[in-house]
């Protein structure tokens, strides 16, 4: 054997136990979340889809009674509740519904800042005055801002999920994804351990727990329209309203969609008749 070929084969063999390593850390790397979102049954789902305004309301009810303590939502004002496709509040609802938090606002004519009620324009309140703030009264987490959230996590499915996607849209990745956790809350399996002050989630995207605690229990939340007052439905139903909160125009952008669909499918049809209309006769 030639030291050519006794160089080739050292290289070889080293390549190979480099890849045997890579393939064993790969095997040892832990992808989360550990368990994938249960596919829910959504309203809005599909092409045809459009927002339950009563489930957007009663979302907005478990928001405003639970996650407001500690998530803000700074990109959605209260006008926002009495759009077109939205919870349907009136004019009047919001108003009422605004009233009831103040803002500070200023300077006044002596220069000094003053609080007021806070108004349909101003956006909702952010329950701290900071994010240092918020870490502090967290245990050092700072608890996301919720308005675009449901647009913001999302666990894709992988194939061949995503080829069927492409034929009939699937974009509840992150509602199903917020339902799944709100839902998933468990005791840590044995032989795991979490740190202490975390939660142990299998549906948690960031890792094998989580400082929140678990938010939602049956009957926490008072529903005035007789639905089940269960954690299942809460966390539907505010996964709901998240998804509208990130995504409030999207009755309208469907309804477009499907105008323009329809109009170009009838605009080729017309294109079709005209050629054969105009190339009649002519020998090809």
């Amino acid at each position: 054997m030639t030291a050519k070929m006794i160089r080739w084969a050292a290289a070889a063999l080293a390549a190979g136990i480099a890849l045997t390593a890579t393939i064993a850390s790969a095997e040892e790397t832990v992808e989360y979340p550990l368990i994938k979102p249960t596919r829910q049954e959504w309203s809005f789902a599909g092409i045809f889809g459009r927002y339950d305004q009563a489930q957007l309301q009663r979302g907005y009810q478990v928001y405003k009674d639970v996650c407001s303590s500690c998530h803000a939502m700074s990109y959605v004002k209260f006008r926002n509740l009495a759009d077109e496709g939205g919870p349907g509040f009136t004019e009047d609802a919001v108003k009422v519904l605004a009233a009831t938090y103040a803002i500070e606002a200023g300077p006044n004519d002596a220069g000094e800042m003053f609080e007021r009620p806070r108004l349909p324009s101003d956006p909702f309140p952010s329950p701290f005055p900071n994010d240092n703030a918020a870490r502090a009264a967290n245990g050092g987490a700072l608890p996301p801002d919720l308005s675009l959230i449901a647009k913001a996590r999302a666990v894709h499915r992988g194939f061949p999920w995503f080829v069927f996607d492409m034929f009939w849209p699937y974009q509840e990745q992150g509602p199903d994804y917020i339902a799944s956790l709100l839902t998933g809350y468990q005791d840590p399996p044995e032989g795991v351990e979490v740190p202490e002050g975390t939660y142990y989630n299998p549906h948690f995207i960031n890792g094998v727990s989580l400082r929140m605690p678990p938010p939602l229990d049956d009957d926490l939340v008072e529903y005035s329209d007789g639905t089940p007052q269960t954690k299942e439905q809460y966390a539907t139903d505010v996964s709901a309203f998240l998804m509208w909160a990130a995504e409030p125009h999207l009755d309208a952008r469907k309804e477009l969609g499907l105008k323009v669909m329809l109009y170009l499918i009838i605009f080729a049809g017309i294109l079709y008749f005209v050629k054969r209309q105009v190339w009649r006769g002519t020998p090809h």
